[in-house]
């Protein structure tokens, strides 16, 4: 009886994922593909320990136990460390998958056919990279870590060199399953290579780099159910890995760049800027009270969202400003890049928990248009997304990388805490145009003042 019931919660967990993923890639829907995704992987835990080969639960009841100390306060961690979390649980994942894989190399060897010991040598390879990739991406995004590239002569050589070395290990293991010294080496070299591969990335590349690991870690789970004869595991880790990959590629057209750049390009390396090269430039500044009469003046207002709204945790503020500008008549819509924040999908989930409605956000292509016909931009800690140097600047590294179309508005308003450079570490030619005002200061603070002038100039309550 129970082993025809493990099939068919195994089908009903594949469905759940499939139309998880469907859902998830829409606003509207996110909540409902989150819900399914949960329940699936219920379906599949819950299956998978009804197995009768489990002769004792003793150690499972230990793992769950650990699992939850480790995840309950990992999911109590604020929105703005969503890209954090999700690389600490790539790295889990990865981890297991590696761990798996050694677990079942030690049992089976020497007698392995050469199809499981390549799924197997690739779970390893995988798995290990994967983890200590996922680490040093949630150290730079946490900024335990220095967050720009850090380069030194024949990188990439010894990068490749170490990766060579890793598949070489491999291949020889699947000639040769009985060959175990082999094995500490794949599983060494592939740790290793991990931390190499992050190293000289920067934080302007991590969104891109947070969903190819996340693809890794799902092709890891893929070969593991090959290993495991687990079809489950293959359906999950091949939806998880192709959909990773997919989404990287939409980063990196997002960033116009290819896959080979965001790994060897060290993008986000500080350049001197203008003033520093002895050209002064001219900043216009504006208190709150005066961005405040702008913003009340104005017909129709665009809000682009960026990581220092994250950082301030003034989304809540924010919706605050949106509630404010309606009940005065405005049009308020915001305007979602694809890698704006650390992570796809950033910014749209912390204007979700602020109940910012999902028809007000709109991505780049569908608004981009619209900037010219609008009366205020009002960009909210975003920087390189907004910079019209990808457009101009053929020397500048964000050349070519699709932006938001807000220098066209008719006036743009920026928050910040300063002139800093973004992830990219260039200057912003934005914060230098004539219709460009600056109001310095914290993106929580100022928006609250934001409401603040506007409800006491309009009688608002």
């Amino acid at each position: 009886m129970i082993e025809q019931i493990i099939p068919l919660l195994y089908v009903a967990a594949a469905t759940s994922f499939i139309l998880a993923l469907k859902w998830l890639s829409g606003v509207a829907t996110a909540r409902r593909g989150v819900l399914v995704g949960v329940l699936g992987m219920a379906l599949a835990v819950g299956g998978t320990l009804l197995n009768p080969e489990i002769v004792s639960y003793k150690w499972i009841a230990v793992a769950i136990v650990l699992g939850s100390i480790i995840g309950v306060p990992m999911a109590m961690m604020p929105m703005t460390a969503v890209p954090q979390r999700t690389a600490l649980s790539h790295a889990f994942g990865a981890l297991a998958a590696a761990l798996v894989g050694t677990a079942e190399y030690y049992l089976r060897a020497p007698g392995i056919d050469r199809f499981t010991m390549g799924a197997l040598a690739l779970e390893v390879l995988l798995g290990f990279l994967t983890f200590t990739a996922s680490l040093m991406a949630f150290g730079k995004l946490q900024e335990i870590l220095p967050t720009r590239p850090i380069t030194y002569r024949n990188q990439n050589v010894v990068n490749l060199s170490l990766f060579v070395f890793a598949v070489a290990a491999g291949v020889a293991l699947v000639v040769s399953p009985g060959t175990t010294w082999l094995f500490p080496a794949l599983g060494g070299l592939s740790l290793v290579f991990g931390v190499l591969l992050i190293v000289p990335i920067g934080g302007a590349d991590m969104p891109t780099v947070i969903s190819l690991l996340n693809s890794y870690a799902g092709l890891s789970a893929c070969a593991m159910g090959f290993v495991l004869d687990n079809h489950l595991l293959i359906i999950a880790g091949a939806l998880d890995g192709s959909s990773g990959l997919i989404l990287s590629v939409i980063m990196c057209r997002a960033m116009n760049r290819s896959f080979t750049n965001v790994l060897f390009g060290a993008f986000g390396q500080v350049q001197a800027s203008a003033a520093a090269a002895g050209e002064e430039r001219i900043v216009r500044s504006a208190t709150p009270e005066e961005a405040a009469s702008i913003l009340g003046a104005a017909g129709s207002v665009i809000v682009v969202p960026g990581y220092g709204m994250a950082v301030a945790q003034a989304q809540h503020k924010v919706r605050e400003l949106f509630d404010t500008l309606t009940k005065l008549g405005i049009g308020v819509r915001f305007a979602i890049h694809p890698v704006a924040g650390r992570m796809p999908g950033h910014m749209n989930v912390l204007l979700a928990e602020a109940d910012i409605p999902y028809d007000r956000m709109v991505g780049m292509e569908e608004i981009n248009s619209d900037f010219a016909q609008t009366d205020v931009a009002l960009v909210i800690g975003a920087n390189d997304v907004t910079n019209p140097a990808a457009r101009r600047d053929q020397s500048s590294p964000i050349y070519g990388m699709p932006i938001l179309d807000v220098d066209k508005a008719r006036t743009v308003m920026v928050i910040k805490r300063g002139m800093s450079a973004g992830f990219a570490g260039i200057d912003n030619d934005l914060y230098y145009m004539d219709r460009t005002l600056m109001v310095f200061g914290d993106a929580k603070a100022v928006v609250g003042n934001l409401v603040k002038e506007l409800a006491a100039a309009n009688g608002l309550h």
